[in-house]
């Protein structure tokens, strides 16, 4: 019997089980150099199955040395011209002219390649992919059930993180050093294991570098010249969480089903951002929402209704045409990190579908800084309108972002008002950054770091007043801008006296308390604070729960005013109080809980302005 296999069946290792078993032994294998030479290629580029190829045509030789069967080569090999017209066909036509020659049987597990080849006359023996019993990887040894990822170099003793996701410690979990010829068998075992599965597939192949994605596990595989070693590392998810598992749970899916939004989930590796990204697909979906992803490498566990798309030839940006074409109602893209990932992701959200984004970053707001400098400003607050920071499994900061046109924190000019994006802490409202641009740079200024140095600014304000009242017979409110910057609001019949002919007066107020000093009539006519106000007495409040908040009527007259909130005595949080002399707490806050149950105990709650 003459055979003439093409590089399918030599890759996949099926010619040399076939003369074990009986069935080859004793044929005539002739390999077309065109085989030879793509494999060769194959491996040049640090590609496994190039490798695996080589390795069969390896024991294909010692066979031949020991009688079982009789190899030669035959052919020629593929011009610079036909290599460029490989993928047209141009190298299979070579292969399957080689078995014309011959007259051999023409062995393939390629379907196009055994079809052109019966069309032409030529005897085929088609190998359809084999699906049998698969055997448990030699890696899956080093799993246990708490095991989230597993680490094994050359020439370096394996190590593992296990644990759950808020305490991950990394375990030696071998004493032996490991070869460069294991790891490569083990790294062939996942490639066919990866061929035979219906659950795996390889989601990257590049000079050195390999990923294969077998069910729930993602198996890296890095060889020489891309790493200093052959590496494997294999990762997969330890937990499986519904969004009631979270802080905020009842907040998010309420903005999730009330309008199509655009979400980052930020954090550090390993913090629990794609456990939060399923958690919140799988939500969509038991809510009737058409639900897409966009992942590189494709490991996101979701139902089978949800359509996992990797990038289309490579670029993400035709992946997002076809998406736009499905309409889908929300696409989660795990995960940004180039350029043309953000650009995608706000290209998509402004053409009106919700995007969940998961991005890896340090703090909250470093998640909004990716986006400078790749996505013009103004458009920021339209593509991103809220940030969640997961750290250790759990929710740890969300922002809201909105758009407005203000004086910027710190300044006091009125003609330096501009676009200003504002992040604020959902929980409290107060706006934690500011960003805009001040001449040719992208200013992202913290604001609740300076609110924290209030303490500390507390004397300063007495100083102020101390000084300020020499001249004024009304009611006189300081606000702390800074170290050096402060605005007083006064009656506006005050003004005249605090300023001075030509300033003066104002300039020696300035020099006694070393303050820069903005004087301001007191907004809306506000009469003169009461007594116990001033001397910073607690006074009760009343608490009203809401459909969406908890309502802590302060009253009126503190209109406007920063004030700390006490139950039992004890600070709970400071706020700014409404107009109508409200203010209201999101539920699924952690301060509703606690102002709920000091209010059931009979303990009061009060309030103290600041």
């Amino acid at each position: 019997m003459k055979l003439v296999p093409d590089t399918s069946v030599i890759i996949d290792g099926r010619i040399t089980r076939l003369i074990h078993t009986g069935e080859f032994r004793g044929a005539r294998v002739i390999v077309p150099e065109a085989v030879v030479s793509e494999l060769e290629s194959q491996a040049n580029m640090g590609r496994e199955i190039g490798f695996n190829g080589l390795e069969e045509l390896r024991k294909l030789q010692e066979m031949s040395q020991k009688g079982e069967i009789h190899l030669e080569y035959a052919g020629s090999r593929p011009t610079l011209e036909q290599v460029k017209l490989a993928s047209s066909g141009e190298i299979d036509a070579m292969i399957r002219q080689t078995a014309v020659d011959y007259g051999a049987v023409f062995v393939t597990s390629d379907r196009v390649q055994a079809e052109v080849a019966r069309a032409k006359g030529i005897e085929v023996k088609y190998m359809k992919p084999e699906r049998g019993e698969l055997k448990p990887l030699s890696l899956m040894k080093y799993f246990t059930d708490d095991t989230m990822s597993v680490h094994l170099k050359a020439d370096v003793e394996p190590v593992a993180k296990r644990g759950t996701i808020g305490n991950m410690r990394l375990e030696r979990i071998g004493k032996h050093k490991l070869s460069d010829k294991e790891l490569l068998e083990m790294a062939h075992e996942i490639l066919e294991t990866a061929k035979q599965d219906p659950n795996g597939f390889l989601e990257m192949e590049m000079n050195g570098a390999t990923v294969v994605q077998l069910g729930t596990m993602r198996i890296a595989i890095a060889t020489p010249p891309f790493s200093d070693g052959v590496e494997i590392t294999a990762v997969r998810p330890v937990a499986r969480l519904s969004l009631e598992d979270y802080k905020f749970s009842g907040i998010f899916k309420e903005r999730l089903v009330e309008k199509r939004r655009g979400i980052l989930i930020s954090g550090p590796p390993g913090a629990g951002k794609s456990t939060f990204a399923q958690a919140c697909a799988d939500f969509l979906y038991g809510h009737d929402f058409i639900v897409k992803t966009m992942e590189s490498p494709r490991d996101l566990q979701l139902p089978p209704a949800i359509t996992q798309y990797a990038p289309l030839n490579g670029r993400m940006e035709n992946t997002a045409d076809i998406l736009l074409l499905v309409r889908p109602d929300y696409t989660i893209y795990d995960e940004l990190r180039k350029t043309s990932d953000f650009k995608v992701f706000s290209d998509m959200r402004l053409a009106g579908v919700g995007m969940i984004g998961v991005v890896h970053a340090t703090r909250a707001i470093d998640a909004i800084q990716r986006f400078i400098g790749r996505v013009e400003l103004g458009v920021i607050p339209q593509v991103v309108d809220t940030v969640v920071f997961i750290d250790h499994g759990t929710i740890e900061k969300v922002y809201d972002i909105d758009f407005t046109v203000k004086v910027p924190h710190g300044m006091t000019e009125s003609d330096l008002a501009r676009p200003v994006i504002n992040v604020r802490d959902m929980e409290t409202g107060r706006a934690e950054y500011e960003i805009y641009t001040f001449g040719e740079q992208v200013v992202v200024m913290p604001v609740a770091a300076e609110k924290k140095a209030k303490a500390s600014w507390k004397a300063i304000e007495k100083d102020i007043k101390r000084e300020v009242a020499k001249y004024a017979r009304g009611h006189v409110e300081v606000e702390m801008l800074g170290d050096r910057n402060a605005i007083v609001r006064v009656k506006e019949k005050d003004i005249p006296a605090i300023l001075g002919r030509g300033g003066r007066t104002i300039d020696q107020i300035e020099g006694a308390v070393g303050v820069h000093i903005d004087v301001r009539p007191l907004e809306g006519g506000r009469a003169e604070a009461p007594a116990e106000e001033e001397g910073g007495a607690s006074v009760p409040v009343t608490v009203k729960e809401a459909k969406k908040h908890l309502v802590v009527n302060v009253g009126k007259k503190f209109s406007g005013q920063t004030v700390e909130v006490l139950a039992g005595g004890e600070y709970v949080f400071t706020a700014t109080v409404g107009r109508a002399g409200t203010i209201k707490i999101p539920r699924g806050s952690s301060l509703v809980d606690r102002i709920l149950t000091s209010y059931a105990q009979g303990q009061p709650i009060t309030a103290r302005p600041v």
